[in-house]
């Protein structure tokens, strides 16, 4: 049994359930083991008994190497798997958004934090000894939550209080932390027009959520099908995926976009902005190679924002919001583990709003 964490709440198990990824490729590269060892929290760590993980699309494209592919897609050969560009290691639990309690704490870690329920942030700083900081991806470049164990920085374990339950608060982490950096990079404000691209999608709806709750007049792109489910969000014009985008709205009709699909609208989406608009990326499933006019950003003073890597006070704000209800979850299915192939080939459907969320406890 182990005993190394500085502190453990209950006899913790040798060995655990979980999924691995073996290498790049199709679904039959997941590996579900009873068999892998439950890691030990290290000097400033603590190990979380995982209770809910949900599905992102960065999963998929780190199993398929996306991240490596060319500015068209297609190429997946060598190259940088990951979205840091570096290249992937094997095998790999993946997972970018957990929830659970800390059982035990690593040496440096109160034992006072056994218990709590968590939110861990899904990018963890580090600062390198040449004073620069280093970014890991929860679930890339180490392991995430897709196990019944994960460790991760006890500063990256968000405690939170609230009546939600584990799989919903489980849906929030990767896409409402992407949504609101994306908000906070525009400094998206009140009264202000904002289009949301993907607004059904897990980002998207939830960055309908957060521009909403910013005061913002949301429109919000997505299918037909979903247009009541979003003005439920607080969106109070959706528009069709198809749409173009000047036909539909017209010059200095926003001022602000937030992008999760990319694709041929960008250019027209851009032209609909006004003077000193702002434009802000963290998405490109509707295609990575877009047509522009350089024209319309200069001419127009625009401001374009790429958005990964968010600030290191982001994701307590979030966990504020969460726990003052001002923003919901929004779970549109959820699986046991064992059924991983399953909840992600209902997530590449695309016909869900919301989280697909993984429940670990469950058979």
């Amino acid at each position: 049994m182990k005993q190394d964490p500085a502190h453990i709440s209950t006899i913790i198990p040798e060995l655990m359930r979980a999924v691995l990824l073996r290498g790049h490729g199709d679904i039959s590269q997941l590996e579900l083991r009873d068999d892998v060892p439950v890691p030990r929290p290290g000097p400033g760590e603590v190990l979380i008994r995982v209770s809910a993980a949900g599905v992102n699309n960065t999963d998929i494209a780190v199993r398929t190497a996306w991240y490596a592919g060319s500015v068209q897609g297609a190429d997946t050969g060598a190259g940088q798997a990951l979205w840091t560009g570096s290249a992937m290691a094997f095998p790999r639990i993946q997972g970018a958004d957990a929830c659970g309690r800390v059982v035990a704490t690593g040496p440096g870690v109160a034992a006072s934090r056994i218990g709590e329920r968590v939110l861990v942030e899904p990018i963890f700083r580090s600062q390198q000894p040449d004073g620069t900081l280093q970014f890991d991806y929860f679930g890339s470049e180490c392991d995430g939550a897709f196990a019944e164990f994960t460790v991760a920085p006890s500063v990256h374990a968000h405690r939170v209080d609230c009546a939600l339950g584990d799989a919903e608060l489980a849906s929030f982490p990767c896409a409402y932390a992407a949504a609101e950096n994306m908000l906070q990079r525009a400094d998206v404000r009140h009264g202000e027009r904002v289009l949301v691209t993907g607004a059904s999608g897990g980002v998207g709806s939830a960055a309908v959520q957060l521009a909403a709750r910013r005061g913002a007049q949301v429109i919000a792109v997505a299918g037909e099908s979903k247009a009541a489910a979003l003005g439920g969000l607080g969106a109070v014009r959706v528009l069709a995926r198809d749409v173009d985008p000047m036909s539909a709205l017209g010059p200095d009709a926003l001022d602000v976009v937030i992008d999760v699909a990319g694709g041929s609208p960008v250019g027209g989406w851009l032209q609909c902005l006004v003077r000193t608009g702002r434009y802000a990326v963290a998405g490109a499933i509707a295609g990575a190679a877009v047509t522009l006019d350089l024209r319309t950003i200069y001419l127009k003073d625009l401001s374009l924002f790429g958005c990964t890597v968010f600030g290191p006070d982001l994701f307590a704000d979030l966990v504020g919001y969460i726990e003052r209800g001002e923003i919901r979850p929004l779970v549109a299915a959820t699986y046991p583990l064992a059924r991983i192939g399953d909840a992600q080939e209902a997530f590449l459907q695309k016909a869900h709003m919301g989280k697909i969320v993984l429940e670990i406890g469950c058979d």
